[in-house]
């Protein structure tokens, strides 16, 4: 008989949970979805309380990263680590004790940890959990997300960050500049700035630019720049005085 997982999805992106609860959907007979948390203060609570058999968990959270999360649990579930940072693998993750999927989470690649979960009879002993983040934390390479999920219309949508000029805040949202047009992401400036890549630079409260897409820039008065970018547009970005120092040493003037 095909054993049913109590399951609990946490990531900080609703898209990124959305996509994951509809692929999850196609297993039923292997996941039954318990709950979903937010963030990793959220994910402890819940998983103290519903103690389920398998987590997928995001390994870039604000507040408690996926990994810090995991450190503070007394009831350690098997856990299937989820992120859009492709570089993040490790040996330590073909093993049989967890399995590590990036995202966008494909169908195929949900199927092969299926096909993992098939060869377990209990729970994954917890030291063997903790023994990986030791490993983890050994890491001392940073590693950038290449990717993110913004919504169009009903679908949710993949854009490489490559394909990006820049990020602009537009009131409750994020407009996401990119070569197939504008699009909306819930994700806040403050958070992206942490997880995007050293090619983008805040400059502005209210903007992030990939300064690989920057045409020109020029003085301004005030202590501020104008930054000209390459896309179609040919838009053009005040830069906010309190960010003088970072596109002085960026620009070198």
């Amino acid at each position: 008989m095909t054993r049913i997982y109590k399951t609990l999805v946490i990531d900080d992106e609703p898209p990124a949970r959305k996509r994951l609860l509809n692929l999850l959907e196609n297993f039923t007979d292997t996941f039954e979805v318990i709950g979903v948390a937010e963030n990793g203060l959220m994910a402890k609570e819940k998983i103290e309380s519903l103690k389920p058999d398998l987590i997928f968990l995001d390994i870039e959270m604000p507040e408690l990263t996926g990994f810090e999360l995991l450190e503070t649990l007394t009831y350690i579930p098997i856990v299937i680590f989820c992120t859009a940072y492709d570089q993040y693998s490790l040996q330590a993750f073909e093993t049989n004790s967890i399995d590590y999927l990036v995202k966008p989470v494909r169908l195929e690649r949900l199927q092969q940890s299926v096909n993992k979960l098939k060869q377990f009879s209990k729970t994954i002993p917890n030291q063997n959990i903790l023994g990986l983040l030791k490993e983890l934390s050994a890491k001392s390479e940073k590693h950038a997300m290449t990717s993110i999920t913004v919504k169009k219309d009903d679908k949710l949508v993949f854009i490489k960050l490559e394909e990006v000029s820049h990020f602009s805040a537009e009131e409750r949202y994020v407009a996401v500049h990119a070569k197939e047009g504008v699009f909306l992401t819930e994700e806040p400036l403050s958070q992206l700035e942490q997880k995007l890549p050293p090619n983008f630079l805040r400059v502005h409260r209210a903007a992030i630019i990939n300064k690989d897409e920057v045409k020109d820039v020029q003085k301004y008065f005030n202590s501020r720049y104008v930054i000209t970018l390459q896309d179609k547009k040919g838009t053009k970005i005040t830069t906010g005085r309190s960010y003088k120092e970072m596109i002085k040493t960026w620009v070198d003037v």
